[in-house]
């Protein structure tokens, strides 16, 4: 007899994860690995927001808070909506969780039956899917293409609603391509979504403030007021302020749902740390100088990457607008022979030689719901950034 219960047993594990843990295991041997697989900037926390949360454990704020979130952080929280994407919130449609992925899993939880659907624009967050099943619900894929810049296509979503359609899971800029939509992009999906209002929208904002070549960002109750009512717009502190293992996310929308997701936590994680928290705070409200600045380096980066990638013999790297990874096609090497005298047969293999045979570590593209592809995240150094895509031109030149 199996221990998992029936719910885990729909659900695989995170392959993002898993191929930072398998780096990290073959540095232990001693291999010279270089992994491009994780997703979070390579800057340290700002002083400024270390010395909140110093401040905030010698003022003796590591108690219990309210479950989701201290008033001081939903008041900076609804100043940030406000100010950034001119969204007006009260501190009661506020949820803070801990982390992003629980603020996702709160909202579906809190909401899903059954059967009940929830679009998922393919490429995807490795997560989403796996999330909704574990809330009872069913993954509807939409696949899009390179061509479109892996953006939803209004008709595509149109062809993909049901009566069963519960949410549709939007993420601009997106991980894995970070494709991130205009304002007219958006308003054009939000017209197909008007007209059906039965769907629910959850935006994962998380990139919002790493966007390149002068992009505007929106998001979409900002873009169409009349979907305020039904959009849960989601973020969090990780990305732009360098605080992932903070563990703090955020997000607004109709008081309803935000009572339903902090019913959700009163019987799982109760409140997100409270030191954590009092950091958050310092760090929406405290100098932001700095967001632009790491922008600049990561755009950079991306197009030292960008660049030495289309110059790989069979890849093709298309120019994301935002966050921090790209996502090429290995196509032109599908069906050939790696140095290890074995076929490619798909993406993961491509990733697998490509480990085995110059040890830079990428996640294949079937992980993320589109294939021939992959991901890479260039939230690291130049110098190591110009070291693994020299690696993937030797390794691409050795194929036959």
């Amino acid at each position: 007899m199996s221990l998992e219960s029936q719910a885990l047993r729909r659900v695989k594990p995170s392959a993002t994860i898993a191929v930072s843990a398998k780096a990290r295991e073959l540095i232990r041997q001693g291999r010279d690995v270089i992994s491009l697989g994780a997703g979070e900037p390579d800057f340290d926390t700002p002083d400024t927001i270390k010395a909140a949360a110093i401040k905030a454990i010698q003022d003796g704020k590591t108690k219990y808070t309210d479950v989701d979130g201290i008033p001081e952080l939903k008041a900076a929280i609804c100043a940030k909506f406000e100010r950034e994407n001119g969204l007006s919130y009260k501190p009661s449609q506020v949820n803070v969780s801990p982390g992003g992925k629980p603020v996702i899993y709160n909202a579906l939880v809190a909401t899903l039956s059954p059967g009940d659907e929830v679009i998922v624009p393919a490429p995807y967050w490795v997560s989403y899917p796996d999330m909704v099943l574990l809330a009872g619900g069913e993954p509807v894929f939409v696949a899009t293409t390179a061509k479109n810049n892996f953006k939803l296509q209004p008709a595509d979503l149109e062809a993909a609603i049901t009566p069963r359609t519960k949410w549709l899971l939007l993420n601009s800029p997106s991980n894995p391509s970070g494709a991130a939509y205009t304002r007219e992009e958006l308003q054009a999906v939000a017209d197909v979504l008007l007209r059906h209002p039965h769907v629910w929208i959850l935006t994962d904002d998380m990139y919002e403030h790493l966007i390149y070549d002068g992009f505007e960002f929106t998001t979409i109750a900002q873009v169409e007021p009349k979907l305020y009512d039904r959009t849960l717009t989601m973020n969090g502190v990780s990305k732009a302020y360098s605080m992932t293992g903070w563990r703090i996310g955020y997000a607004a929308g109709p008081e309803p749902l935000i009572k339903a997701m902090a019913k959700v936590m009163s019987q799982s994680t109760s409140n997100p740390c409270s030191i954590a928290q009092w950091a958050a705070v310092e760090a929406l409200n405290g100098p932001q100088d700095f967001i632009p600045e790491r922008a600049a380096i990561f755009q950079t980066r991306r197009d030292l990457v960008v660049s030495m990638l289309n110059q790989a013999n069979g890849l093709f790297c298309p120019t994301p607008e935002g966050a921090f990874y790209v996502y090429p096609s290995c196509e032109g090497l599908i069906g050939k022979t790696a140095p290890s005298g074995r076929v490619i047969k798909n993406d993961e293999d491509f990733a697998a030689e490509l480990l085995e045979s110059e040890g830079v570590a990428v996640v294949h593209g079937e992980a993320f719901g589109l294939s021939p592809f992959f991901r890479i995240s260039y939230a690291t150094s130049t110098e190591i950034l110009e070291d693994a895509c020299s690696r993937i031109q030797r390794f691409c030149a050795a194929v036959r």
